[in-house]
């Protein structure tokens, strides 16, 4: 399990810029292949854009053609929470940052294998530790 990172409300939105907030702190979503990552190709670590926890590997990264970066599995060790979420008339399974409880996106059961998922995030709850450089979202 992740060291857990809490901060208030107001922290997070001091520290964040509006756009991460919304998303992260606020539920909020990007609009397909708007996000930074969607493309992205580099490899290294995708870390919580709020806490910098490592999430997931740029190796289990996929193209879904779903318009957010995909992943078919989130970094051993707890890195990734799941809440069921019942709004839009629908009942999914939300992805949570299990350090600081950012909101990250969904997770579906139509992936690759080996494990036939696919985390659904969204660009603005990421950032990336490059293997060369850093690339900072907020």
């Amino acid at each position: 399990m992740v060291e857990s990172r809490e901060k208030s409300d107001a922290e997070w939105a001091s520290c964040l810029s509006p756009e991460v907030y919304r998303i992260t702190r606020l539920k909020g979503t990007e609009a397909p292949f708007t996000g930074a990552y969607c493309h992205t190709k580099m490899p290294g670590q995708y870390h919580c854009a709020c806490c910098d926890a490592p999430l997931f590997s740029s190796d289990a990264k996929y193209d879904s053609g779903s318009g957010w970066p995909s992943f078919w599995e989130a970094m051993a060790g707890g890195a990734i929470a799941t809440e069921t979420d019942t709004t839009l008339w629908m009942v999914r399974v939300e992805i949570l940052c299990s350090a600081c409880g950012a909101h990250l996106g969904h997770v579906f059961d139509d992936g690759p294998e080996p494990t036939g998922k696919r985390y659904c995030v969204n660009s603005a709850s990421l950032r990336l530790h490059g293997d060369e450089e850093e690339t900072t979202n907020t």
